[in-house]
């Protein structure tokens, strides 16, 4: 069948009622999450993550999907009126945006973030729909000691794209591998690490970890900063840009979609790298660069363009690998998982209009979040001056409820509660959680492929160099890894990272 018959039949999927509905709702609850600071979209879907299991399969992944890319939209609501970022991948947006806003130019702001995320959400999933099956037959041709190399490559850029040092950053992947390994060895039926606890013996569950760490850990960040002000919110113009904006801004959207599309597959990245990454790329091409930071319309446009692509295109190695490159696409894999679904290389023989279906209700989701984002603003606005501390309880709530809905035990209460103290400590310590995720998700992955692969070989380790795909990831890495221990390299990520946060 060729691509245009699979989106037919993946429009033929997103179009049912039922999945139309939940695909709306997904997507007005990311644009919700992604106007409240520091509601993000990593917490809302852990706490979601319960109430799918007596979801039809196709109508979970699209609202938890649209969940992700509508935050997306929704961040740029705050950067430009309030100078307060809803999300992170919107941080760079205040630079100019909030200037913008200040010029009496707030709706024209709003009108080309939009504008641009529906190009650069649009252009993306195309490329998924394009280059999702390719991806997935070459896939099939893995075997165990590529699966192998590929997943120790994923973990080290998780790694070097991590906020933080490097030391940090290698610490949680580690303690992610190690959480992942707790429970009953499958090979030789042994308890490992459970320390005579027979709740452990399946395991950490993933949802109350993943609760704990983002969900629980941001309420109490969030209440140690409850005193910081907001701001005043901007009066919004009309919402229609001149004709001098719309010339700016069109090089800069294109622009952001393909650097967007191509930074949304790495392990790691996501909308984040690619918004900052789209701002120091317009800066770099602008005829006056010292226009930025005082209104350039350059500077809203790309970003948000970029980041609205990346989220779609960091869909690809989820749905053709099984991989996922960041925290959300980590809890992807879990709701794919508690619905029965392995994803990866399979997923397009056994899942098509899953897999389809998805894909076309992204095209049918950056369109409602156009008309959800624009006339709504006014409400959004209003939204922000409800005070946390009459929102966070019924958040706690809903957590516990969905970590004990689980098992219908209070010990995964307990792991939600443990996780949440062990997150909120990693903030303070300076340690991104998103790598112990990953670590912990694609641990379990990692062990497996290399006891396959040894098992076949009857132990022998070159069977990572007599493949040539593992080969050639294994070369990669290794060099990756030389270039960034070199002293000049750290200091240049340190440099770059030190610029996102201020």
């Amino acid at each position: 069948m060729d691509l245009f018959g699979n989106i037919a039949m993946g429009l033929g999927v997103a179009v049912q009622p039922i999945n139309i509905g939940f695909c709306f709702i997904g997507a007005l609850l990311g644009t919700v999450i992604g106007v409240l600071p520091g509601v993000g979209p990593t917490a809302t879907m852990a706490l979601l993550l319960p109430l799918t299991f007596g979801l039809p399969t196709e109508a979970s992944i699209i609202m938890l999907a649209g969940i992700y890319y509508g935050a997306q939209y929704g961040g740029s609501t705050t950067a430009i009126l309030l100078n307060l970022p809803g999300e992170t991948s919107s941080v760079v947006t205040t630079l100019d945006g909030h200037q913008m806003a200040r010029q009496g130019r707030a709706g024209a702001a709003l009108a080309i973030a939009a504008i641009g995320s529906l190009v650069g959400g649009s252009v993306a999933t195309l490329v998924l729909a394009a280059f999702g099956p390719l991806l997935t037959r070459a896939a099939l041709s893995f075997s165990a000691p590529d699966y192998f190399a590929l997943i120790l490559f994923g973990l080290l850029v998780s790694i070097i794209l991590a906020h933080g040092s490097l030391l940090k950053s290698v610490t949680m992947v580690v303690a992610g591998i190690a959480l992942g390994t707790i429970g009953v060895d499958i090979n030789t039926g042994q308890f490992r690490m459970t320390f005579g606890t027979m709740e452990l013996a399946e395991g950490i569950n993933f949802v109350p970890l993943a609760m704990g760490l983002f969900g629980i850990a941001d309420i109490l960040r969030n209440l140690e900063n409850r005193g910081s002000g907001m701001g005043t919110v901007s009066v919004i113009s009309s919402l229609w840009p001149s004709r001098d904006d719309i010339r700016r801004s069109w090089p800069a959207i294109l622009r952001g979609t393909g650097l967007g599309s191509l930074l949304g597959v790495l392990p790691g990245g996501g909308a984040t790298l690619a918004s900052f990454a789209s701002y120091s790329l317009e800066k770099k091409v602008a005829a006056d660069p010292a226009r930025f930071g005082k209104g350039a319309i350059e500077g809203v446009a790309g970003p948000e363009t970029a980041n609205n692509a990346a989220a779609q295109t960091s869909f690809v190695p989820l749905l053709t690998l099984g991989l996922p490159t960041n925290a959300v696409m980590a809890l992807l894999v879990g709701a794919f998982i508690i619905q029965g679904v392995q994803p990866g290389p399979m997923m397009l023989k056994q899942q098509p209009g899953l897999f389809w279906g998805l894909i076309a209700s992204m095209w049918i989701g950056n369109l409602m979040l156009v008309v959800i984002n624009l006339p709504l603003i006014g409400l959004w606005v209003k939204l922000l001056r409800v005070r946390y501390e009459f929102l966070f309880p019924a958040v706690l709530l809903f957590c516990a409820i969905g970590a004990y809905s689980l098992h219908n035990s209070g010990f995964d209460i307990l792991v939600m509660a443990v996780f949440g103290a062990v997150g909120y400590l990693l903030i303070k310590l300076g340690c991104e959680p998103t790598p112990l995720l990953l670590g912990f998700v694609l641990g379990p992955m990692l062990e497996e492929n290399l006891r396959r692969s040894l098992m076949l070989s009857r132990g022998s380790l070159m069977t990572f160099i007599e493949h040539p795909i593992s080969l050639t990831i294994l070369i990669a890495f290794a060099l990756t890894l030389v270039t960034v221990v070199r002293p000049s390299m750290r200091r240049k990520r340190d440099i770059a990272f030190a610029e996102e946060e201020t």
